[in-house]
């Protein structure tokens, strides 16, 4: 009887966890018994039977600055992978998302186990910067999983085998999502505006973004004292975000993470740090106004690799700014008090702006198949295609 498939699994932060979490269902749902996980993950991976090593949540770096302080760190747990590897020798290794702590390990892997099968699951960003990182990946990996279509050129011209699996944002199903509920929970009125705030889910962007996004609010609360304020507390900074909104000058109804799709169906128009969240709020149909910082000195760094047009994935995919963006330094309570308050001020730019973001998400690939399960079926290729 021949062995299961041993599969590595590697992610370093949340989104990447979920990701795996999903690939790794996805295998069990077809291989049973006949498939075991190895691997790098956060909670939902351990839950689908991948045992971490160490925790991910020391990964989650942002920045430059940020990645340059944790060198050190990141350095040892690419060693700890590598090892883990070595120890387990799988027939293939999905390194996800995370590009700084997975193009390392597969570099490091490339030298030690040239035989074994490297897949990347999302590739960099290389149509927003730095281009030539799809070259760096082509010599680096096997196989890429993108999530979108217009991920794929980039990387195929480099001579990477591709497959466009899709996003699993698009797939989040809204339909058991409440408003109403929402609301009445929180002795919202039906009719009463509501502005949804998302700071984010990283600890850096929670420092950088709450005092702009209060500051915001502050001022929308000052032309309109019965606009009523929900902030989402997303589950890796929860505890944070609690604290800051306690402290605020206004009363604002704190969402856990459980309540985050019916609260973007209650909410008129949301002010969002730029993420994943956008494609979700998208699905809501609720109007947002987008904005993100990082520390200054990453960005003077970054900011002339940067090459694309727009930031939120369903404006790049329309080609338009559909959803307004505020980078940096343009990320001020004046610019965004202004954006949001046109948003709650006209019912009619809002609903536009709304059916706009929904049509974009076609571009992105809503109504596919899941994305989990197009993943699966590229691991099971590639490791056939390797066997045979």
């Amino acid at each position: 009887m021949s062995r299961p498939l041993k599969i590595m699994l590697v992610a370093a932060e949340a989104s990447g966890d979920a990701l795996g979490a999903g690939l790794a269902h996805a295998l069990k749902s077809r291989l049973g018994d006949d498939v075991v996980f190895v691997g790098v993950g956060g909670p939902k991976m351990t839950a689908e039977g991948v045992a971490s090593p160490f925790d991910i949540a020391e990964l989650s770096i942002l920045g430059w600055i940020e990645g340059l302080k944790a060198y050190g760190l990141v350095k040892r747990r690419v060693a700890d992978t590598v090892a883990l590897a070595k120890a387990e020798r799988p027939d293939a290794v999905v390194l996800i998302d995370s590009w700084g702590f997975t193009i390392r390990v597969a570099k490091a892997l490339r030298e030690v186990l040239p035989g074994i099968p490297l897949i990347k699951y999302v590739g960099p960003q290389v149509w927003a910067s730095r281009p030539g990182r799809a070259k760096t990946l082509a010599a680096s990996v096997d196989h890429l999983l993108s999530l979108y279509s217009f991920d794929a050129p980039w990387f195929e011209r480099e001579g990477l085998p591709t497959t466009v699996v899709g996003s699993q944002a698009l797939h989040v199903d809204m339909a058991s999502a409440d408003g109403a509920r929402f609301r009445a929970a929180r002795g919202i009125a039906a009719a009463a505006p509501l502005l949804l705030v998302l700071p984010g889910s990283r600890p850096s962007e929670i420092n950088r973004m709450t005092p702009v996004f209060e500051a915001t609010v502050k001022r929308l609360k000052a032309a309109n004292p019965s606009l009523e304020i929900a902030v989402v507390a997303a589950g890796t900074v929860a505890a944070d975000v609690a604290g800051r909104v306690a402290a605020w000058p206004f009363r604002a109804h704190l969402a856990q993470e459980a309540d985050k799709y019916d609260a973007m169906k209650a909410a008129n128009v949301a002010l969002a740090t730029s993420g994943t969240v956008s494609t979700e709020l998208a699905l809501a149909g609720a109007p947002m106004v987008i904005a993100y910082k990082i520390d200054g000195l990453s960005y003077a760094l970054m900011k002339n690799l940067v090459t694309a047009k727009h930031i939120t994935l369903f404006n790049i995919a329309a080609d338009d700014r559909i959803a307004p963006e505020f980078i940096q330094n343009d990320a001020t309570p004046e610019k965004l008090t202004e954006a949001v308050g046109r948003l709650l001020s006209d019912p009619q730019a809002a609903a536009d702006q709304a059916a706009r973001q929904t049509a974009a998400l076609d571009l992105m690939g809503r109504g596919g198949p899941d994305p989990s399960e197009l993943a699966a079926d590229a691991v099971l290729r590639v490791i056939a295609a390797r066997a045979g």
